[in-house]
């Protein structure tokens, strides 16, 4: 399963640096201050978890695995895509009418508190 978490990890920050690039060049002058801000945190956030991702596969290859480390992934990954996805969206085209966002920062503290659950298991 370390291959999975290592291919989302790489997807998710070559997306993230793209995203990024493209924000900065191309977008960053057809944005108001709010969309820029929205745009910046959904790459800062999506970056930030693709490296999550990326030591998450390394634990995994140790052998350190199990269902609540799979778990944190999935929770990561699931809440990148609505947490960024959305603020991608809202920066872009204005907010979304569904919770979203709120759904995918639930979902990414579930990860990291599932991590943290892993960690004091294995201690």
């Amino acid at each position: 399963m370390n291959r999975l978490w290592l291919g989302l990890g790489a997807a998710l920050g070559l997306a993230g640096v793209a995203l990024g690039a493209a924000g900065t060049h191309a977008l960053a002058a057809g944005l108001d201050a709010a969309s820029a801000r929205a745009y910046d945190t959904a790459v800062r956030y999506q970056l930030v978890h693709a490296a999550a991702l990326v030591a998450l596969a390394a634990v995994d290859g140790q052998g350190r695995g199990g269902r609540t480390l799979h778990a944190a992934g999935w929770c990561l990954v699931g809440g990148t895509a609505l947490f960024c996805g959305a603020l991608y969206v809202r920066a872009l085209a204005g907010p979304l009418p569904l919770p979203a966002a709120p759904a995918g920062g639930a979902l990414l503290m579930a990860g990291w508190l599932l991590l943290l659950l892993a960690a004091v298991r294995r201690s």
